[in-house]
């Protein structure tokens, strides 16, 4: 009887201490979810459209080993690109989900003549780091986007929408690994959206 009992014991203490082996560390510990409604993204856009502003940041959250931060962006229609319109950013990456409307978009490592953004710009402060602007990219690709669309842009990538045909409206994520955007959180958001 005691034989079966210990080798039923050292059968647990051998899983238990395989599956020990194989649980992940978790990258942050403690991080709480974060919860963005669609009524609140709808008040960004809103607030957008009346305001005549392109990029505004809803949530900048730690998430351990990286912050994460998502944003409303909405263009207007465009013919041609501005001068020096290119963007960089040297330590985030974005990612795009186009809501609605439609855009030329054109991406590519190889940036013309750039230029540093100055670190008192609020893009570098508030939204995305530091990086540059240029006035094109060389040997560039070209992306046809559309409501329903997505497109990762790594940091040091340029990019550049060259064509707006009436609008485009998308929700954009930011991976910040270097932490180098200030964190907002849903009171920093309520706040931001409350102002006149």
């Amino acid at each position: 009887m005691l034989k079966p009992l210990m080798i039923a014991g050292a059968l647990a203490m051998t899983m238990a201490a395989v599956s020990a082996q194989n649980v992940p560390t978790a990258t942050c510990k403690g991080c709480p979810a974060t919860y963005i409604s669609n009524d609140e993204l709808q008040a960004y856009l809103k607030r957008a459209i009346a305001r005549n502003l392109i990029d505004q940041q809803v949530r900048s959250v730690d998430a351990g080993k990286s912050g994460i931060a998502v944003g409303m962006v909405h263009r207007v229609k465009l013919d041609q690109p501005q001068p020096n319109s290119v963007a960089e950013h040297d330590h985030v990456s974005e990612v795009y989900h186009i809501i609605s409307g439609s855009a030329t978009l054109v991406t590519g490592p190889d940036l013309v003549d750039a230029q540093r953004r100055p670190a008192t710009n609020e893009n570098v402060r508030l939204l995305n780091g530091p990086g540059s602007n240029a006035a094109s990219i060389r040997n560039g690709v070209t992306h046809q986007l559309k409501a329903g669309d997505a497109i990762i842009i790594p940091a040091g990538t340029g990019h550049l929408f060259t064509k707006i045909d009436d609008h485009i409206t998308y929700i954009m994520i930011r991976i910040d690994p270097d932490k180098v955007v200030p964190w907002k959180d849903e009171t920093a958001s309520k706040a931001y959206l409350a102002q006149p």
